[in-house]
């Protein structure tokens, strides 16, 4: 059953930036609310941290679902400010949580966690499954798991939730803290002659399972359609299931650009616990939800570097 009130919490943010006119186009009809800390695209300011606010909002809109975007997503910015980190990822996503079932019982959360929660699992080089040890490896991915079990409490109180773990996406919007906009980011300044022809890169060995924010959108959707269907709680990777090496990342965009530029690892760019491959089965996705992604790597890079170039 179609929604008729959405509550996208984080709206302001690179993942809402594309999801709030996803669902506006899926759910027609609904009525949808996103929320920021102030100002930009969110029609509503919430302070995740302030567990009266969130029992004071959530009651006023009596939202049928909320989907929980809301956090520090960067692992850098996490480890910069740990206890930020998990007021807002940790306790944040509880306060809405408990503000659900204090204030809106019937609604539903999509709570959106991170594959980066299986952590030391992908040691083992396989592509894991929902079945994989959560085996946090920096205070991002920990925060994100520590969330997921508070929430696993709250469910077995009545909380009507399911929990997501989508893999590395990117698209237009994302900050440079992230590796494809941080590649694409220098491309398209070199090439407005706004920077020397040298990228400055960290580890390009590692691998990783890409996906595009167009895709990562059309699950939370199938997963908002498909909500009463599924068992609660239940947890499910959003992946392609292949793992792409960083070095060939930057080769696509390094050919897509007709300038001759250098590349130079940066010491300071390099992670200590490097993960060498991470990959997600995600065959529960396509069971479950009828999802599997459509855009290749190749095209997705290629509507970043066009939209930086456009910025620069």
């Amino acid at each position: 059953m179609a929604p008729d009130r959405i509550l996208v919490t984080g709206a302001g943010g690179f993942v809402g930036g594309h999801l709030m006119p996803a669902l506006r186009a899926a759910f027609p009809a609904a009525e949808i609310t996103g929320t920021g800390l102030s100002g930009g695209p969110a029609a509503a300011a919430l302070d995740v941290t302030d567990p009266q606010a969130a029992r004071a909002l959530i009651g006023a809109l009596q939202p049928d679902v909320c989907v929980h975007l809301a956090g520090i997503a960067a692992i850098a910015a996490a480890k910069a400010a740990p206890e930020a980190a998990w007021r807002v990822n940790c306790f944040g996503a509880l306060n809405i949580g408990r503000a659900i079932l204090d204030s809106a019982p019937a609604c539903r959360m999509l709570f959106i966690s991170s594959s980066e929660c299986y952590g030391a699992s992908f040691k083992s080089g396989l592509a894991l499954d929902e079945t994989a040890p959560l085996a946090p490896m920096n205070i991002y991915a920990a925060s994100k798991a520590a969330a997921e079990m508070g929430l696993c409490a709250l469910a077995a109180d009545g909380l009507r939730v399911i929990r997501l773990r989508p893999f590395n996406h990117t698209g237009p919007g994302q900050r440079e803290d992230f590796v494809v906009p941080a590649f694409a980011g220098q491309i398209a300044r070199i090439e407005a002659g706004l920077a020397p022809p040298e990228m400055l890169v960290g580890n390009l060995d590692s691998e990783r399972d890409f996906l595009d924010i167009r895709d990562v959108c059309a699950a939370y959707i199938a997963c908002l359609q498909k909500f009463d269907a599924l068992a609660n709680n239940q947890a499910i990777n959003i992946a392609t299931g292949t793992a792409r090496r960083i070095s060939a990342v930057l080769d696509i965009l390094l050919q897509q650009s007709d300038r001759e530029i250098a590349v130079r690892q940066d010491p300071r760019r390099m992670r200590a616990s490097e993960i060498v491959r991470a990959a997600g089965n995600a065959k529960l996705a396509l069971e479950l939800l009828g999802w599997q992604p459509r855009f290749g790597l190749d095209e997705t890079l290629r509507w970043i570097l066009q939209d930086l170039r456009a910025v620069k």
